[in-house]
């Protein structure tokens, strides 16, 4: 076991208990702090992607302040989870609709 351990993103984002912002750093190393919204999963266990969708607490440059920003969930070649900005409008719109579903299934 592993002890004192830094939790990377992914650690965080799954913790039922942490509802804290997420700080991650622009190209600048800038700080920027997060709210959580969901992590959404998209394809089947085996071949999916796993994404997250995130609301900025400062305002940033071309978001709206009703907006979030869909991360995708990627590893580095040391299993250590990264967040990267999803750049393709389609997978977007997919996490973006599957998290719509999901919520309109818990209201139900």
């Amino acid at each position: 076991m592993e002890e004192n351990r830094p939790k990377d993103v992914l650690d965080i984002l799954l913790d039922d208990d942490n509802h804290d912002n997420i700080t991650l750093y622009d190209e600048q190393e800038n700080p920027v702090e997060f709210e959580q919204v969901a992590v959404i999963p998209l394809g089947d266990e085996e071949d999916g992607e796993l994404y997250c969708i995130l609301k900025p607490v400062t305002k940033l440059e071309g978001i709206k302040d009703n907006e979030a920003v869909v991360f995708h969930v990627i590893e580095d070649e040391d299993g250590v989870a990264d967040l990267e900005v999803e750049l393709d409008d389609e997978i977007a719109e997919k996490v973006f609709d599957e998290f719509y579903r999901l919520c309109d299934e818990l209201e139900n």
